[in-house]
């Protein structure tokens, strides 16, 4: 039955329920995350009874353009942003890096889950195991959907060529496996593994992208109750890393158009974050690492504003002064890059992206 903007079911008990509904693209990976997401709240709240809506989006359907060139930032999150906006969902799980670091007036990164691995992973065509990128032939065939891969790749192996492959993880993995246009590709090694392909994996590296191998659950920011009920799947170390390379990406104004690479880690209560920027060839390159604390001077979490949200994230059970250190941390690693010369590398490379 609906009622209002809601859904509510009745119970083998007679009793009324709401139904929470969980938007999330079509792709088989999308669904195996999805999944994931929804058995966690299961688990925690055994009484709440849950809808999967899956859905296209523009990125899903637009196949044969480089994501570089398609010119819009919310490629697979729009569709689903516009659900969860005319309350056919009640929140949307997304890999965190497909979401924009800005998000749209009204929403909310209610929930990042705890991180797999960040790392990008090498697939090579069957022809070719047993070799790595630095075997592989000259002018062999590396397909990529990232200019940042692409970037970083070619300043460290100049004998490969580069080109754009597009289509969700099951279609890239055929195009490489029956055809021969590629000797390998480049792919999250995190979505691998949620599809049980680790075998494939031939090597791991660090390309990094920021919020890569994260989950993010999206809500809108005035459902309190919502909010409240998958802000306990918030993983700490992993909402600051993400806060500090949204922060650092937003500042650059970082996208897909543009080579920028970010990595985090947490060790000993503190934040390391390294970013960098490439131009589209890697001749040239800008690197740097800065760190902060992310223990909190007052011990007690002070109360938060759930409207406070950091690069679109609320978390509004983690120290607010230790968020605030994350994002500051990402601004002032940006600014350094910046101040190194950052701006005019990124310019060039929008400027060739826009050219191509």
């Amino acid at each position: 039955m609906e009622e209002g903007p809601y859904k509510y079911i009745r119970d083998g008990a007679g009793k009324v329920c709401r139904v929470i509904r969980i938007g999330t693209r079509k792709s088989q990976l999308a669904r195996i995350q999805t999944d994931s997401v929804a058995d966690k709240l299961k688990e925690l709240y055994p009484d709440i009874h849950l809808e999967i809506v899956g859905m296209s989006t523009t990125g899903d359907k637009i196949l044969d353009t480089a994501l570089s060139k398609i010119g819009e930032k919310s490629l697979f999150t729009k569709e689903l942003e516009n659900a969860l906006e005319r309350n056919e969902v009640d929140l949307v799980v997304h890999s965190l890096k497909d979401l924009p670091t800005t998000l749209p007036p009204g929403f909310t990164i209610g929930a990042v889950l705890k991180r797999e691995s960040p790392h990008d992973a090498v697939v090579l065509h069957p022809k070719n195991v047993g070799k790595t990128l630095d075997t592989l032939p000259e002018n062999s065939v590396i397909g990529t959907s990232s200019l940042r891969r692409a970037a970083q790749l070619k300043k460290r192996f100049p004998h490969l060529e580069f080109k754009d492959i597009r289509g969700n993880l099951n279609t890239r993995l055929k195009k490489l496996d029956e055809k021969e246009d590629f000797a390998a590709i480049i792919l999250a090694a995190a979505g691998l593994r949620r599809m049980g392909w680790e075998n494939r994996i031939s090597q791991t590296d660090c390309f990094f992208f920021f919020t890569l191998g994260a989950l993010a659950v999206e809500v809108r920011a005035r459902d309190a109750d919502i909010l409240e009920m998958v802000s306990i799947l918030h993983d700490p170390d992993t909402v600051l890393r993400c806060i500090a390379e949204r922060a650092f990406l937003k500042h650059l104004e970082g996208g897909c158009s543009v080579p920028v690479a970010v990595h985090t880690e947490v060790k000993d209560s503190q934040l390391y974050l390294t970013g960098a920027v490439y131009s589209l060839d890697g001749s040239e390159s800008l690197k740097d690492t800065m760190q902060t604390s992310i223990t909190a001077d007052n011990k007690s979490i002070e109360e938060v504003d759930e409207r406070v949200q950091r690069v679109g994230v609320t978390a509004n059970k983690m120290s607010g002064e230790v968020q605030d250190r994350a994002e500051r941390l990402g601004v002032d690693l940006a600014n350094l890059l910046l101040s190194k010369g950052a701006k005019e590398i990124l310019t060039v490379a929008r400027q060739l992206n826009d050219a191509r």
